[in-house]
């Protein structure tokens, strides 16, 4: 995998404060989001690497890293150990730490390890085999998609993957796909993909954690009346009876209508309608009569 300059990616400065990078993100994760740019890989590309350049120019800890090491950032505490102990290594009557205090930023840092563990030394080869970099990606959904247990597919670095999405996953949750990150070094394991899941806002159902709540509007007569409705769930409409003299907000909670729980199959949260009695408007005369009339009694 080509190294990637995260500073490039968020169009910024070395130099950059956290609200610089902040501001740059915001900015690009806008323009490239996959919502403004359907069907658009290289807009999709873009938006990964935005969202990967961001989760470690924004962490303080990770940028140290990432500034002394480039590419090689995840394995700092590695190199450290090793460059380290190789140190202590006499060749010949010369060590490691004859070699000065040389800067190993970027790819002279790699062709140094990589001389390091892969050259002889006193006639045996050493060799150290390092993770992959993990990779970071969004996936986002409608509060539909997750009703079920469905396929999705993600570019993630310029690659489809297929993946599955377990019913019920909730907004901000992380799965880890093992092996599925960058290449390891020196035959080293691959490094695992994280994906964060975002659940959109739907109009009609509000989500808490397994339940849905749902507003049914309810004409005067019929919530002092009774009589029957059709109200919409997320798997089909449903009849419901209403009692006379319902009152306004009155709550009917439906078992088994809400969101699937996630990774029990079978098992589902509950829909709870509020009734919302709607006062009639522009009333003709005779209504309002009718009404007055009504009130006398």
């Amino acid at each position: 995998m080509a190294f990637i300059d995260y500073y490039s990616v968020l169009e910024i400065d070395k130099k950059a404060s956290i609200d610089e990078i902040k501001k740059a993100y915001r900015k690009l994760a806008r323009k490239y989001h996959p919502d403004l740019n359907p069907n658009d890989a290289d807009a999709n590309k873009k938006f990964q690497q935005i969202n990967e350049a961001n989760e470690v120019l924004s962490d303080p800890e990770k940028r140290k890293k990432y500034d002394a090491y480039g590419e090689n950032w995840q394995h700092a505490e590695e190199y450290e150990k090793a460059r380290q102990s190789q140190s202590q290594y006499q060749d010949g009557g010369s060590s490691f730490s004859d070699y000065g205090d040389a800067s190993f930023g970027g790819a002279d840092f790699s062709d140094f390890f990589e001389s390091m563990f892969g050259g002889k030394r006193g006639g045996s080869r050493q060799q150290m085999g390092f993770k992959g970099q993990d990779y970071n990606a969004e996936l986002h959904l409608k509060l539909r998609d997750i009703t079920k247990t469905h396929k999705q597919t993600i570019t993630v670095n310029g690659k489809n993957l297929r993946i599955t999405v377990p019913a019920g996953i909730a907004d901000g949750q992380v799965i880890k796909l093992k092996g599925h990150g960058g290449p390891g070094a020196n035959n080293g394991p691959a490094g695992d993909l994280y994906i964060t899941f975002r659940i959109e806002e739907d109009a009609e159902f509000k989500r808490l954690n397994n339940d849905l709540y749902k507003a049914v509007s309810l004409d005067i007569f019929t919530a002092i009346l009774g009589g029957e409705i059709t109200v919409e769930t997320m798997d089909g409409k449903v009849k419901l009876k209403v009692p006379p003299e319902t009152q306004n907000g009155t709550k009917v909670r439906l078992k088994n209508k809400g969101i699937a729980v996630y990774k029990k199959e079978g098992s589902f949260g509950d829909l709870i309608i509020s009734y919302d009695i709607k006062i009639p408007t522009n009333l003709s005369e005779k209504q309002k009569e009718a009404f007055t009339e009504l009130s006398k009694l």
